[in-house]
């Protein structure tokens, strides 16, 4: 297992009360249900930017064009 760090996270009231409640009824320390929370937000992140390097090199159109096309498919 890697080596742990150590970090001071200070939480609202209600998210720290609502946190000890998941970790006693998950019996999961609070540190594995932050680390995972923690661990999703960044994978999540990493497919937006993966998502958005694909976007990027889509071929773009710009406005005025996509009108006259919709318009000359008689879609508008």
């Amino acid at each position: 297992m890697a080596e742990l760090k150590r970090a001071t996270v200070y939480f609202e009231p209600a998210l720290h009360r609502a946190l000890r409640i998941k970790s006693a009824d998950t019996d999961t320390s609070i540190s594995d249900l932050v680390n995972a929370a923690v661990r999703d937000a960044l994978l999540e992140d990493a497919d937006d930017l993966e998502d958005l390097d694909k976007i990027r090199r889509e071929p773009s159109i710009d406005f005025e064009t996509a009108v006259r096309d919709l318009k000359r498919r008689g879609k508008l």
